[in-house]
């Protein structure tokens, strides 16, 4: 029986009904979720095909940038060439190939890609960023162990001065936007005495103030660490298949005609979202918007996060040595990795790295952020009361995981989105 035909006979629950909820997916946003639906004395169960943190979530540059948190789609996007987005070696690359569905998604963004769009974009982005790093705090204040470093330099560099233009002028738009973000330009000698791993082709950058960072896989371990200890369940290894709505709950089937009801369930599957939420109403595609990243050495790592933006590159120093991330590749969420991409990040940063050796490169990682093509998330219920989707944040998946989970736990536990969702409505 299709759930259209289901629909009329599945009642919402009423205002904290629920005790028994399901989540889909162990990264940071379905985690997150799991623990603030824990908070409110809901009895969870994480399910998750891998392994916790498997997906976008491990190999990510660990940023906490709400001054940064911004559409994808932007003016900016629409002067990258043909030419340019088909080569191996560019920051955003689309493999030419037949698939008709990533052409309607990149026609979309491209679509989205204007500065009215954009605009209102990050309007609806900014009530989400001045409460994203306090959602950290709660994490923190309630026992999730990992911590979140506060660096005094983060930093956005530049081979010249002119080159800062862009970022600048974005910046100054955030701020416009209503998103308190601090920030000033620093001259290139300046920026040196500043960041010692920096070599002397580093003609400019912006300090950007009041961000943070954490290592990823140390975090989430940490919040599912957590979960468990509340009484939570994690069941690693299930690849979750179908949700049925019942009269009285959902049931959700994973592996070998395993199956288990749940009052209602929270889909937070990142790229392949759409696998299970496309049959409860949720039409937007999530596109697998793949990222890489390795760790090297260094003889002196930098004391802060840098951004070699023009590059689309992340370097954090992490666990004793520095996670090289970045790149945006609209590929299958499982191809393989193409080694082609990693030593175009190697060869986009060499030049402004002193004292790091990027031969000696271990964790070679990519990982498939999953994109929308307005560039907003997808967050709330579903055209089934019961069934929930919290996914589609694109590169600030981590900066926006506990946030998000906190404003979800409160839509299914009163069975309506908070106001600060609403742009988000996974039915929009």
């Amino acid at each position: 029986m299709s759930f259209e035909s289901q629909q009329q006979r599945v009642p919402a629950f009423v205002a904290g009904s629920p005790r028994s909820v399901a989540v889909v997916g162990a990264g940071m946003v379905g985690l997150s979720t799991a623990w603030f639906l824990q908070e409110a004395g809901v009895h969870v169960t994480v399910y998750e095909r891998q392994h916790v943190g498997a997906g976008a979530s491990w190999g990510n540059a660990g940023w906490l940038t709400p001054g940064l948190t911004a559409p994808l789609p932007e003016p900016a996007v629409l002067r990258y060439g043909l030419r340019a987005v088909l080569s191996p070696r560019s920051p955003v690359y689309l493999p030419l190939r037949a698939d008709p569905g990533l052409l309607r998604f990149i026609s979309s963004f491209v679509a989205h890609s204007t500065a009215r769009r954009w605009r209102r974009g990050m309007a609806a982005y900014v009530p989400l960023n001045e409460r994203a790093l306090e959602a950290f705090d709660v994490l923190a204040a309630g026992g999730v162990t990992a911590p979140t470093s506060r660096p005094d330099t983060f930093l956005a560099c530049f081979a010249r001065k002119r080159d800062a233009w862009g970022l600048l002028a974005e910046l100054h738009q955030i701020r416009e936007a209503g998103q308190d973000v601090r920030f000033h330009a620093v001259e290139g000698w300046r920026t040196r005495a500043l960041e010692p791993a920096l070599t002397d082709r580093v003609g400019a950058a912006i300090r950007i103030y009041g961000q943070r960072y954490l290592d990823p896989p140390q975090f989430v371990r940490a919040l599912a660490d957590a979960v468990r200890a509340r009484g939570g369940d994690i069941v690693e290894g299930a690849d979750v298949t179908e949700l049925r709505p019942r009269p009285d709950g959902v049931l959700l089937g994973h592996g070998a005609g395993d199956k288990r009801q749940h009052d209602a369930v929270v889909v937070a599957t990142g790229a392949l979202l759409g696998q299970l939420a496309a049959r409860f109403g949720v039409r937007r595609p999530v596109q697998a918007g793949r990222g890489y990243s390795f760790s090297v050495p260094a003889e002196q790592l930098p004391a802060g996060p840098l951004y070699f933006a023009k590059q689309r590159v992340a370097c954090t120093p992490l666990g004793g040595r520095l996670r090289v991330a970045g790149m945006m590749e609209f590929r299958r969420p499982d191809d393989p990795l193409d080694p082609r991409r990693v030593t175009a990040i190697v060869d986009a940063v060499r030049p402004f790295l002193a004292g790091v050796n990027l031969d000696d490169r271990l964790e070679e990682w990519v990982g498939s952020r999953p994109c929308t093509p307005d560039g907003l998330p997808l967050v709330g219920v579903t055209a089934c009361p019961r069934v929930f989707v919290a996914g589609g944040h694109g590169m600030w998946g981590i900066t926006l995981g506990p946030i998000t989970g906190q404003l979800m736990a409160q839509a299914v536990l009163k069975g309506e989105a908070p106001r600060d969702l609403a742009p988000f409505d996974p039915l929009r």
